[in-house]
């Protein structure tokens, strides 16, 4: 049974209509949580997998031949633009509180509903791709809302079958 979070993030890319066999998929991260599984669950899908992470060189070259990026590195607002190639499916992986007005403006513009979200609760939770990633991507995922709730779906899925294995 893979972890909920790669497996959430698989159940995302087929519920969307994301091509993956034969194509590049780029994982930033190599956490044994998340990045290694991850790795492993697109390459059983037949995709051509290259795994990066923090000391990858000139990891925006690396991430540019993605045609499926999944950013789990936590560090907000990591992947930019420039690291993605037109029109890949871009999976959000990161969620990182954030109580620094500062970095909300940074990655949102102020005036934006992300930063009244913050002035109301004291902090925001950020994913680790920038927002105008969305003006370059052909999908991405939101945070919060996009890979979490799927992450807590495949827990009670993975919870059902080891009932259902107990059973047996």
């Amino acid at each position: 049974m893979p972890g909920p979070t790669p497996a959430g993030v698989i159940e995302l890319l087929e519920r969307e209509g994301v091509t993956i066999a034969g194509r590049q998929a780029v994982v930033i991260g190599r956490s044994d949580i998340v990045g290694k599984p991850m790795a492993l669950l697109l390459l059983q899908r037949d995709a051509t997998v290259t795994v990066c992470h923090s000391r990858t060189q000139d990891l925006a070259a690396v991430t540019r031949t993605a045609d499926v990026l999944v950013a789990a590195i936590g560090r907000p607002g990591f992947v930019t633009a420039e690291m993605v190639k037109p029109g890949a499916a871009v999976v959000d992986v990161g969620t990182t509180p954030v109580s620094d007005r500062a970095t909300i403006v940074k990655l949102f513009g102020d005036p934006s509903a992300r930063l009244e979200t913050f002035d109301k609760r004291g902090s925001t939770v950020v994913g680790d791709v920038h927002p105008a990633v969305a003006s370059v991507a052909g999908a991405l995922s939101p945070v919060p809302g996009g890979a979490g709730p799927l992450t807590i779906a495949m827990l009670l899925k993975n919870t059902l079958a080891a009932a259902r294995a107990r059973r047996a």
